[in-house]
């Protein structure tokens, strides 16, 4: 199997190596390091870091697939996760989706056709006191309204 991983991912494993009391615990690392470099996780890298780390392939799907911080399939070069949560709907989540799901004409899950905004909806930000919150890629935005959406939307 063709290694689709930099050498850079590896040299990164290595020196995490030490820290961690086994392999199987380098498998969440790995999947930051890998999404981080391919901005998604495909099937084929999925199966690379379980080689790498010595499980099946099955074992790293059941974890990446759990979190949904990790993308199991591709993304736009703006990925904007929107909270739903009770605090965040209370707070005028669901004007923030709705906004972005008319100006681009996609639905929550769906990626823009020039391929740079993907939209979904997040199960909790874990930012409750300043809600609505919203991740684009790794920055939080918090007490959102959808004119500084609008205006956060046009600087990207």
């Amino acid at each position: 199997m063709q290694k689709l991983l930099s050498e850079a991912f590896y040299l990164e494993m290595k020196k995490l190596e030490p820290k961690y009391p086994t392999r199987l615990a380098l498998l969440l690392p790995a999947l930051h390091a890998a999404q981080k470099e391919t901005s998604w996780l495909s099937p084929v890298i999925l199966e690379e870091i379980a080689k790498y780390i010595g499980i099946h392939p099955a074992q790293v799907r059941e974890v990446a697939s759990f979190y949904t911080m990790y993308n199991l399939k591709p993304v736009g070069k703006y990925h904007l996760k929107i909270c739903t949560n009770v605090a965040c709907i209370l707070r005028g989540a669901e004007h923030l989706v709705k906004y972005c799901e008319k100006k681009w004409n996609i639905q929550c899950g769906e990626t823009t056709s020039d391929k740079k905004f993907t939209l979904m909806e997040e199960e909790c930000l874990g930012a409750c006191g300043t809600a609505p919150a919203m991740m684009v890629n790794d920055d939080y935005y918090e007490n959102l309204s959808v004119e500084q959406l609008e205006a956060l939307i046009e600087r990207l």
